[in-house]
């Protein structure tokens, strides 16, 4: 079976077109498809990504389920596992590392809570 060569046809709309307007229109293309990717990828998240954030910041694997746990349990995920470990370290005055081990520990938890729901986010 021979597929029809029908370029021609589907090219017409944009036969007329300069080389910039079809560069513009292949941009504004693209970012019709990517949009919604990007929206996604900013206001989701997931315990595998947070936990990854969060090894780049120098925690162990066991360290970081940890952290996430609670994060999860106290549903504040979505702020971001990595953030709410430098929020209470910036809010405490202490080290960004002693502040995430805290939190492993199942310790300042509450801390945490009143920054994020207190309305300061």
């Amino acid at each position: 079976m021979k597929r029809e060569d029908d370029f021609q046809t589907r090219r017409k709309h944009l036969a007329d077109l300069t080389e910039e307007q079809l560069e513009e229109r292949f941009w504004k293309l693209a970012e019709e498809i990517v949009d919604p990717l990007v929206d996604l990828a900013y206001k989701n998240t997931s315990p595998s990504i947070e936990r990854s954030v969060l090894m780049r910041m120098g925690f162990s694997s066991i360290e970081c389920s940890a952290i996430v746990d609670g994060a999860i349990e106290r549903g504040l995920l979505g702020k971001g596992a990595g953030h709410l470990v430098y929020r209470l370290a910036k809010e405490k005055d202490m080290p960004i590392r002693e502040a995430g081990l805290k939190l492993a520990e199942g310790e300042m938890w509450e801390d945490v809570v009143a920054i994020f729901k207190g309305g300061a986010n």
